[in-house]
């Protein structure tokens, strides 16, 4: 065989590696902080407060506009995720093209 083996702790100390991680790492931990914030604000509203059982149009209540908006939330992140990881991906094929 003449495959060459990947040093892969060479891959992990290189500044680029680095750099895709620390980059991945601003955007995923406000992501991640603001669809949990968000997703947990609906059961503890409905559960500790009647803040949301007022009527927004007819008989629906907030409630169930805002579990509504969730989905929308969920759309919209993972939009925001699909377009951001291209970048993501052409700095792993940059990494992978300087560690042949």
């Amino acid at each position: 065989m003449n495959a060459k083996a990947v040093d892969y702790s060479r891959i992990a100390n290189s500044p680029q590696f680095k750099a895709l991680m620390a980059k991945k790492k601003r955007f995923l931990v406000p992501m991640s902080l603001f669809f949990f914030a968000y997703y947990f604000t609906l059961p503890l509203l409905t559960s500790y407060s009647t803040v949301l059982n007022a009527p927004a149009f007819g008989s629906v209540s907030w409630a169930w506009i805002f579990a509504f908006s969730q989905f929308i939330m969920t759309w919209v992140l993972c939009i925001l995720y699909s377009r951001k990881s291209n970048e993501f991906d052409s700095m792993i094929e940059d990494i992978k093209r300087s560690n042949v």
